[in-house]
């Protein structure tokens, strides 16, 4: 819906959360996240990431080093206790996706809008 919506003209910003921003200004949240920002990319809408400082890791220098859960496949592979999927069926389950700090046009903070070159400004910030 998100890809027709921005089709159409319907949207002109996307404002999502963060559960971890790396140094680079990497920023893992809820999966699917990473697929809205390149629809944003695509119909040329910016796309902002608002979370609190307590979620920048400057230990981490890019998204690739920050964990990311799995959840269990039975998720995926049954309903309501009853699998659905044939016996065998392999599942990949993960709570949360990676978007590039390239795709991001800026980070909104308690301390006001981090823009790029993310690596010196979220430095800046959280000192």
């Amino acid at each position: 819906m998100a890809g027709v919506l921005m089709m159409k003209g319907k949207i002109n910003l996307v404002l999502v959360g963060a559960d971890r921003i790396a140094r680079n200004g990497d920023t893992a949240n809820k999966i699917g996240t990473y697929s809205v920002a390149v629809l944003s990319k695509w119909h040329g809408i910016p796309f902002y990431v608002a979370a609190p400082t307590s979620t920048l890791d400057l230990t981490l220098a890019s998204g690739s080093d920050i964990p990311i859960e799995e959840r269990d496949i039975r998720e995926v592979t049954h309903f309501q206790g009853v699998r659905v999927t044939p016996k065998g069926v392999k599942a990949f389950n993960p709570a949360f996706d990676v978007t590039p700090g390239s795709l991001i046009h800026g980070i909104i903070t308690e301390k006001g809008l981090i823009r790029k070159p993310f690596e010196k400004n979220l430095k800046r910030i959280k000192a």
